[in-house]
C-alpha cells in the first residue's frame, strides 16, 4: 500500500477581505481551510445549498426538539455521515455531541487527522443555539 501523499489544501475565505498586499481575496490554507469547512458543513441546513440539497444537517430543527440523549445520539450520526461523505480531506476519529436543555443548545465536538498532512489530531469545538430563545 502506498503511503500518503503529502499535501497541501487552500480555500478562500468566505468573509471576502482583501488581502493587503496581493488586493485579492484572502485564503486559508491547510487545517485553517478545513476546518473552517467542517464548520460550515455542520451549521448548514438542509436543502441551504444551490445545486445539492443533501449537503447540510439538522442540527439547527433538532435545537427545538425535546432534549434528551436519543436526539443527541441521532446528531450524532448524522454529523459523521455528513462528514464521512463530503469532506474527504479528513478522517474522523470521534464525534461528541451533548445536549444542554438549561441554554437550549448542543455542545458539539469533532476530532479529526487530515490526511495528506503529518499534522496532529485536529479538535474542533462549538455550541449551537438558537438564534431566538
Amino acid at each position: 500500500m502506498p503511503a500518503s501523499i503529502s499535501r497541501a489544501f487552500k480555500d478562500i475565505s468566505l468573509s471576502f477581505t482583501r488581502h493587503p498586499v496581493t488586493n485579492d481575496v484572502t485564503v486559508l490554507k491547510n487545517e485553517d481551510a478545513i476546518k473552517k469547512s467542517v464548520t460550515n458543513l455542520v451549521r448548514t441546513n438542509l436543502s441551504e445549498r444551490f445545486f445539492n440539497e443533501l449537503i447540510g444537517s439538522s442540527t439547527y430543527t433538532t435545537l427545538f426538539e425535546l432534549n434528551n440523549s436519543y436526539n443527541s445520539d441521532d446528531l450524532r450520526e448524522e454529523i459523521i455521515t455528513l462528514l464521512r461523505n463530503f469532506e474527504p480531506r479528513i478522517k474522523l476519529t470521534n464525534v461528541y455531541t451533548e445536549s444542554n436543555p438549561d441554554s437550549n443548545g448542543i455542545f458539539i465536538q469533532i476530532e479529526y487527522d487530515i490526511t495528506g498532512l503529518p499534522l496532529p489530531t485536529q479538535n474542533i469545538e462549538f455550541i449551537l443555539q438558537p438564534s431566538r430563545v
